[in-house]
């Protein structure tokens, strides 16, 4: 079959079904097949136009098929493709440098991977080596991961796998204001999330590595922690000889009105790890550690594919496109604009419990009448929504958590389309789910 023949929905369906594993879902009772993209838009085969508000799950912040991104990875291409990781390549080590300086606050070595979950995997093998300690703390509603260390971080049952996590991870609860694990509310809650991390550190001396935490929990349900919170929980961490890994995968490059999600609040992370938008499409991840801590990690570590000239030179076209373009006030900007709509239409329907989150990543819990998560609700919302034209997420423990997080170049007219499909679909639910008394 030529590469340029289309094939229908069935047929992909019919191929999804006999050559994937069951474990690959698809969104949509109707899914379409995507075939390009443009900026903030992506079209299927029938040559339909949607806004991606999900983009890929915050990958493409500098949008679809972005020309000075495209361009510097077909040269290079069409010069070298691969030589691995045990030969000096330009791309490589001149994006090593970029990204220290993209980053700042002196963590300035990095360790190139191709994935998320292999960059946290590393980054949790760097914490023991670096401690002599072999256990970590990770927050109950995470996501960090599918490897099975990465999976067994993860504290959302959701998302693992085998069901039993290893006995070495110990959770904490998630700083979830709107939903408090611990039942308490602010102020009164005196942080008690995060003295439950020193009550983790204190019942394990010298046994902890690490605590791993997405600055924003994004699988969650665009869960954003309390002022103060990683301030204290940083603070205990280093009184008990532990490291503080963030795992800034979706929150990282700009989405959040940063450029990095940690940078909301004033610590200063032992890791980073970063992927999804690094390379604006291409597989590239990173664990990025402060000297000290990288110097503990001596044994030969070389990674196939990590640091691919192809991969390496679109992530540092995207790096300079980001700063060109200043996404990160780019994407505070159109957040508020994005924001400011959504409590909007919150306050006209009493099934959105919360709007929530940073820049562009943005969530809006909906709830039944009885307050449970509502899910199905969700489903239908988001049906409909894929059928005028607007593609969006679902997060959060009752995959009840209407997810936003478009490319980072989205136009104002573009956020007010958005904003308009949404109401129309809102006042389209059922009037006693919706309507607020």
């Amino acid at each position: 079959m030529s590469d340029h023949t289309p094939d229908t929905v069935e047929q992909m369906l019919a191929l999804k079904r006999d050559y994937l594993m069951p474990c690959v879902f698809h969104f949509f009772r109707r899914p379409m097949v995507l075939e390009r993209g443009a900026g903030s838009r992506v079209f299927d085969s029938a040559g339909k136009a949607y806004i991606d508000c999900y983009a890929g799950v915050g990958v493409s912040n500098c949008g679809h098929a972005e020309p000075s991104i495209v361009a510097r990875a077909a040269a290079q291409l069409g010069r070298l493709a691969h030589t691995t990781t045990i030969y000096l390549t330009q791309p490589m080590l001149r994006l090593a440098e970029a990204l220290a300086g993209f980053i700042g606050g002196g963590l300035r070595k990095s360790f190139f991977c191709t994935s998320g979950s292999e960059a946290n995997e590393t980054a949790l093998l760097l914490a023991k080596l670096a401690t002599g300690r072999n256990s970590f703390i990770s927050l109950s509603r995470s996501l960090h991961g599918r490897t099975y260390l990465t999976s067994g971080v993860t504290g959302m049952a959701f998302w693992r796998a085998d069901p039993e996590p290893p006995s070495n991870v110990h959770f904490a609860p998630s700083p979830t204001c709107s939903d408090c694990p611990l039942k308490l509310s602010r102020p009164d809650c005196e942080l008690r999330c995060a003295e439950a991390v020193g009550d983790l550190l204190r019942e394990n001396p010298g046994e902890i590595a690490a605590l791993i935490a997405e600055p924003v929990q994004g699988n969650g349900g665009i869960n954003v922690p309390p002022p103060g919170y990683f301030e204290r929980v940083q603070t205990l961490l280093h009184e008990h000889g532990a490291l503080l890994i963030m795992d800034e995968a979706q929150t990282g490059f700009c989405r959040t009105g940063r450029r990095f999600g940690h940078q909301h609040w004033d610590i200063q992370p032992d890791m980073i790890t970063v992927c999804k938008a690094l390379g604006n499409g291409l597989p590239i991840a990173a664990l990025v550690a402060t000297p000290a801590v990288a110097a503990a990690y001596t044994k030969p570590g070389a990674s196939t594919f990590g640091g691919n000239l192809v991969c390496a030179s679109a992530a540092l076209a995207t790096l300079d496109f980001m700063r060109d373009h200043r996404l990160e006030e780019a994407a505070a900007r159109a957040g508020e604009r994005l924001r400011a709509g959504l409590l909007g239409i919150a306050a006209r329907h009493a099934c959105v419990k919360e709007v929530r989150g940073l820049g562009l990543m943005l969530g809006m819990e909906l709830v039944t009448p009885a307050g449970e998560p509502a899910g199905p609700l969700l489903d239908d919302l988001m049906e409909t929504l894929k059928d005028l034209g607007v593609l969006t997420g679902k997060t959060g423990p009752g995959r009840n958590v209407l997810t936003l997080m478009p490319p980072l170049v989205i136009t104002d007219a573009e956020i007010d389309q958005v904003l308009r499909t949404l109401d129309e679909v809102f006042a389209g639910l059922p009037l006693r789910a919706t309507v607020s008394a």
